[in-house]
C-alpha cells in the first residue's frame, strides 16, 4: 500500500484532565495520518477498553486518580503485546522512567513536549521503534544488576511466595499470576503483599530488581 493510502495510525488517549485530551486529540488528528480511537480519563477504565479497541500506540498519562498509566502498559501488553504504549507525564522521575521501561513502555515523554516532536514519537512508536534514550536503558541495566541490598528476607518466604516473587520478575501481572496458580486474584494480592513486607520492599518493581540481581 503506498504511503498516501496507508491507513491511520489508531491512538488511545488515556488522561483524567479533558482539556488536555482535547488538546492532544486535535494535535494528533492535525494532519490526518493519526486517528484518535478512544479516550478515558481513568486507569480501569482504559485497562478495560484498550485490548479491545485495539490501537497500534496508546498514550498514558504517568499519574492518574485510579492509578498509573505505566500500570495500565503493564496490564494492556500482558493482554496484547502488539499495542504499543507512549507515557506521557508532567514528572521527570527517575523511578517512574525505570518502572515504564520494565512494564514495556516503547517510550517517556515530558507533556513540555513541543507538538511537532509528539507526533514525531507517536509515528516512530507506531513503526515500532522505541523512543527511550539507550544510555537510560543502559542505567536501568545497571539498576538491576546492583539492585537493593541483599538480605535474608529471601529465607523466610513461604514457597507460594517465592514462586510468585520469581512470576513478578518474569513481568506477569496479578491476574495473570493467579490464572497460573489456580488462586483467586485477591488472594495473590495478599501474598504479594506479604512478601514485599519480608523483603522490605515497596513496589513489585523493586521485587523484580532483586530476583534478576541475584540471578547469575
Amino acid at each position: 500500500m503506498a504511503d498516501d493510502q496507508r491507513a491511520p495510525i489508531r491512538v488511545f488517549l488515556l488522561d483524567d484532565h479533558e482539556i488536555v485530551r482535547r488538546g492532544i486529540r486535535e494535535l494528533l488528528e492535525s494532519d490526518g495520518d493519526i486517528e484518535v480511537v478512544g479516550e478515558s480519563g481513568l486507569a480501569e477504565e482504559a485497562t478495560r477498553r484498550i485490548p479491545a479497541l485495539r490501537p497500534d500506540v496508546a498514550i498514558l498519562d504517568g499519574r492518574l486518580p485510579d492509578g498509573s498509566g505505566i500500570d495500565v502498559c503493564r496490564e494492556i501488553r500482558s493482554v496484547d503485546p502488539s499495542i504499543r504504549a507512549l507515557i506521557l507525564t508532567s514528572y521527570d522521575d527517575d523511578d517512574a522512567l525505570f518502572a515504564a521501561i520494565m512494564a514495556g513502555a516503547a517510550g517517556y515523554v515530558l507533556k513540555q513536549v513541543r507538538g511537532s516532536d509528539l507526533l514525531d514519537t507517536v509515528r516512530r512508536v507506531a513503526d515500532g521503534q522505541s523512543m527511550l534514550d539507550p544510555a537510560v536503558t543502559a542505567q536501568v541495566l545497571e539498576r538491576l544488576r546492583s539492585g537493593p541490598p541483599r538480605d535474608e528476607g529471601l529465607e523466610r518466604l513461604t514457597g507460594q511466595e517465592q514462586r510468585i516473587l520469581d512470576l513478578i520478575a518474569q513481568g506477569l501481572t496479578n491476574r495473570h499470576i493467579a490464572q497460573e496458580m489456580h488462586l483467586a486474584e485477591k488472594t495473590v494480592k495478599n501474598y504479594v503483599s506479604s512478601l514485599l513486607a519480608k523483603l522490605g520492599l515497596e513496589s513489585r518493581t523493586q521485587a523484580a530488581i532483586y530476583v534478576n540481581r541475584r540471578k547469575p
